[in-house]
């Protein structure tokens, strides 16, 4: 009888156990499913506060970039030179040579279009333009046309263009280009905003700077030179100049420049335009990523098909993007071989007014290139860069913006409070919605998207852009 009654208390014990494992299982599961939305939205709570808080404006010096050291008592006012385009004879028949002697391109698979790099056919076409047609003492005097100038800001020789139209009623704009391109860009855009339009009561005076260790403008012999520097420069040659209050307009790393100016300098730049708005912050990039899931709650029904096309799709901008990751790690070895080959530069250089301008153009055997552009434009711009000899120093702020990571990424998050506008081409990178571009924009007070138009849009579209420019400035004068 007492080994029955065992045997059953024994058979008893794992029940009693599994029934308070059970209940106990189960009211924590109630527990945890009853909190976790809550939990998870404190979370999300937190985090978002955290993302959303605001940096304070950092102060930044005016760094020394020459060569040297920085004079004790440097001029009150900078002496400001005026500058002309002027290649020698020798330079000339050295060039002449080296496109001579240029060895027989690989020859392009079939049907690949520019998806391996620039077809051979489009480098064929090139050359002989280049040594047969194209006349650089013509295209000298053309690019002399504009009054242009140096200044020796921070230790480095700025050159830039100064064009003061015949108005008294003169609005000073800053237009700071980008890589790969060069104030070349801008050129057909300057008869049309240094002149009155029907409709315009007032005309631009435009200040062109070539980016610091691009064309004309000396590139700093010490590392660190990103742009937010570049905007402290930027700020200090329109004070050589006595410019107290300006606009700027940029693109590309223009566009960079003139947003950091915007926040470091509000009581000088009355308002920032730019055709290459985006933002770069890890709230950005959380709601970028929510609108892949709920597009609604980021996206407007327009900005779906804008903001989504090929151009920002992640398989185009990493099948693309090979040249930034070089030009971020290794600029100086890649420049060796751009700064001796003439064809070499131009292929580098054009296979970026290929792809960026319309991404369908990576299709074509020809690239696109002269649908958009004459072969004139694009000779021009790659000879700025190879009589600057200017290749290795340019590609430096890729670079650069790695040596300065955590003080560009603070000033990603500093917003602009100045006025802004913002002109989306259909076939720009980096398209952003308005609901993002606020974050950082606080007075977004422009917005437009264009039909036509991609990455360099000065030289695609000036009319259009220019005109954008003017719509901006309208605005932001009558608030």
């Amino acid at each position: 009888m007492v080994n029955q009654q065992a045997e059953a208390e024994c058979k008893q014990q794992p029940r009693l156990e599994y029934v308070i494992h059970t209940g106990f299982s189960y009211t924590a599961m109630c527990y945890v499913f009853t909190c976790l939305p809550g939990v998870v939205l404190a979370l999300i709570g937190y985090l978002y506060h955290r993302l959303k808080k605001v940096p304070k404006v950092p102060t930044i010096p005016s760094l020394w970039w020459g060569a040297g050291t920085a004079p004790e008592t440097p001029l009150a006012r900078p002496l400001i030179r005026r500058f002309r385009i002027n290649v020698s004879d020798d330079e000339l028949q050295d060039l002449k040579a080296r496109l001579q002697r240029t060895a027989p391109f690989h020859p392009s698979m079939t049907g690949v279009g520019q998806h391996y790099g620039v077809h051979s056919t489009v480098l064929e076409s090139v050359l002989q333009y280049w040594r047969h047609q194209y006349r650089w003492r013509e295209r000298e005097t053309f690019l002399n046309q504009y009054p242009q100038y140096k200044v020796n800001i921070q230790g480095l020789n700025i050159h830039f263009l100064h064009v003061r139209p015949r108005t008294k009623k003169a609005i000073p704009l800053l237009m700071v280009h980008g890589w790969a391109g060069s104030v070349r860009e801008f050129y057909d855009m300057v008869p049309i905003l240094t002149t009155q339009q029907p409709g315009r009561r007032f005309a631009f005076e435009l200040v062109i700077p070539s980016l610091p260790g691009l064309g004309f403008s000396d590139g700093p012999s010490t590392p660190g030179l990103s742009a937010t520097h570049i905007a402290v420069i930027f700020k200090n040659l329109m004070d050589a100049l006595n410019i107290a209050q300006f606009y700027a307009h940029g693109g590309d790393w223009g566009g960079v420049v003139v947003q950091r100016m915007a926040s470091l300098y509000p009581r000088s730049v009355l308002g920032v335009h730019s055709n290459f708005c985006f933002v770069n912050t890890v709230l950005s990039a959380f709601k970028l990523c929510l609108g892949r899931i709920i597009p609604g709650l980021v996206y407007t029904s327009s900005e779906r098909r804008i903001c989504n096309g090929t151009s920002n799709s992640w398989p185009f901008l990493m099948e693309e993007a090979g040249y930034f990751y070089l030009q971020a790690t290794k600029p100086d070895t890649v420049g060796v071989a751009l700064r001796d080959s003439p064809m070499g530069l131009a292929a580098y250089i054009l296979e970026k007014f290929s792809t960026l301008t319309n991404p369908a153009f990576r299709d074509l055997e020809d690239g696109g290139l002269t649908r958009m552009f004459t072969m004139n434009q694009l000779l021009d711009n790659i000879m700025i860069y190879w009589i600057s000899k200017s290749i290795t120093s340019s590609m430096r702020i890729y670079s650069e913006l790695f040596t300065n990571i955590r003080l560009e990424l603070t000033m990603e998050k500093v917003p602009i409070k100045v006025p802004s506008g913002c002109a989306r081409f259909p076939n720009e990178i980096l398209l952003t919605p308005r609901y993002i571009l606020q974050d950082k924009h606080k007075q977004l007070i422009h917005l437009t998207d264009h039909d036509e138009g991609g990455h360099f849009a000065a030289m695609e579209r000036p009319a259009v852009l220019a005109e954008d420019i003017c719509q901006f400035v309208r605005k932001a004068r009558s608030r």
